[in-house]
């Protein structure tokens, strides 16, 4: 059985989502393509030896953009630098992209006010960077009979910040724990 599970292991690839792949060059076959130059103009339809012929006179590479088109469409370009600037553009959209994380504060059901406020002022300055808050409630022992005491707690909390939030979910009660979701609002 293990040894099954490490060929598995051995076997197992991860392949990229948009991993496009041009074919470039003497690795098209059609008989028929349209071309267009490196500057957008259109050159018309020949062959693909024609083409080829065309891209090394100019030192520029023959690039099928359209596969399923009829007939299929290439392009003169300067493959290397066009390959160079598409992964700079995406480095620098996921340098932008911003990740929305789950923050979580936890209360009990005899916190006292000056403990509350503190966590309040953090679940604001959360939602403000734009992150979802889990406010939740953690009952021991016998303040499991008193359940609507962290009820209302979290309540609170929500109305609290509310000029900066809205409500996910209600109050729940899973187990131990009675939690809420925050999420911060759209216009802020």
């Amino acid at each position: 059985m293990p040894g099954a599970f490490a060929f598995f292991i051995l076997d197992w690839r991860c392949f990229g989502i948009s991993n496009v792949t041009h074919q470039l060059n003497e690795e098209i076959r059609d008989k028929e393509i349209r071309l267009i130059g490196d500057t957008g103009e259109q050159l018309g339809i020949m062959s693909a030896d024609e083409a080829l012929e065309i891209a090394e006179e100019r030192g520029l590479d023959l690039v099928k953009i359209s596969p399923q088109a009829q007939p299929p469409v290439c392009k003169l370009m300067n493959y290397g630098k066009y390959k160079f600037e598409q992964s700079k553009r995406e480095k620098e959209a996921k340098k932008n992209q911003h990740v929305v994380e789950i923050k979580e504060i936890r209360m009990s059901p005899g916190i006292d006010v000056g403990d509350f406020n503190t966590k309040l002022k953090n679940a604001q300055k959360f939602l403000a960077d734009g992150n979802r808050v889990k406010v939740s409630v953690r009952f021991r022992g016998r303040e499991m009979a008193h359940t609507e005491i962290g009820r209302d707690l979290l309540t609170k909390f929500a109305e609290q910040c509310a000029e900066v939030a809205t409500m996910d979910k209600a109050a729940k009660l899973e187990g131990r724990n009675m939690s809420m979701f925050l999420s911060p609002k759209a216009g802020k």
